[in-house]
């Protein structure tokens, strides 16, 4: 392997964590990531000072285009678009380029869909990264005032959005396993008592699969669709399983339908230590194989 090739590979892990941060789709950040590495092996490398700075500035400003071209795709989606999951159990395992990745849970890639792309750039290169705001600046082509105006912008929205994003493992999975615990045992009382006022359930589907086509508000809402979804399944018979795992390093549940996996299953409490936040990917391209 080249100096130049040897080079770009260390950076590469960070370099995919930035893009799957900014994109909140694997093979969205790949393709970045390779476009990153086609600019990198056509550069002049005499003329960079500071290659993984170099690197990460031209992979966020290929992924902040890419956003934008998102953005309007996602605005057809059918259903709640909804970033991919990082999926983690004892039969699933993630890439290892994708490790660093996973670092970044689902709540708040969520969270920073509200943001514009050049807030969520500056963003995550700060908090991320812990870029200084002159990267910042030459990564988004703004002034270094108007950058730390973007983050403490950024800041503010997504304290806004609802869900934590800090939330102890141990408390997820305690909510998670108390809500199936209710839901199983067709206990509404018990699974209305689980959730914030506020609440918001999505799931996403991709017209593959089946999810509601629009967010499920408010606890009424969300467990009479999430009980009624129970029943049919125990009276059809299906066959299906659940397992613990992780999606982006938070507690989740898999579920398994004939082997393959059909649901994974997470949520983000609110202030209060309720459920605010719940999280439904059944797209089959967004699940592991």
């Amino acid at each position: 392997m080249t100096t130049d090739a040897a080079i770009f590979e260390a950076e590469r892990p960070g370099l995919t964590a930035l893009c799957y941060r900014m994109l909140g789709e694997r093979a969205s950040a790949e393709d970045a990531v390779q476009d990153t590495w086609l600019r990198w092996a056509r550069a002049d490398h005499t003329a960079i000072e500071n290659p993984g700075a170099w690197l990460r500035r031209t992979a966020t400003r290929i992924a902040i285009d890419a956003l934008r071209s998102a953005r309007a795709r996602r605005e057809t989606y059918p259903g709640p678009w909804l970033p991919e999951p990082l999926v983690e159990s004892d039969s699933l395992s993630v890439e290892d380029s994708f490790a660093l990745a996973q670092e970044c849970e689902l709540a708040l890639l969520w969270a920073m869909e509200r943001l514009t792309p050049t807030e969520r750039a500056a963003f995550i290169l700060r908090e991320a990264f812990d870029a200084g705001y002159d990267e910042i600046a030459a990564s988004t082509g703004k002034s270094e005032a108007a950058c730390r105006q973007l983050v403490s912008r950024a800041h503010r929205r997504l304290q806004e959005s609802g869900p934590r994003f800090d939330a102890p493992p141990e408390e997820v999975a305690g909510l998670l396993q108390r809500f199936m615990a209710a839901a199983g045992a067709q206990d509404h009382e018990a699974a209305l008592s689980l959730f914030t006022p506020g609440a918001v359930a999505y799931s996403d589907g991709g017209k593959k699969a089946r999810a509601a086509l629009r967010p499920l508000k408010g606890p009424a809402e969300i467990v009479q669709v999430v009980m009624a979804i129970i029943a049919k399944s125990l009276k059809d018979g299906a066959h299906w399983s659940m397992e613990p795992g992780l999606a982006n390093g938070a507690p989740a549940l898999v579920r398994r339908m004939g082997g393959k996996v059909d649901l994974v299953l997470t949520l983000a409490p609110g202030t209060d230590g309720r459920i605010a936040w719940l999280y439904a990917m059944r797209n089959p391209d967004k699940l592991p194989a």
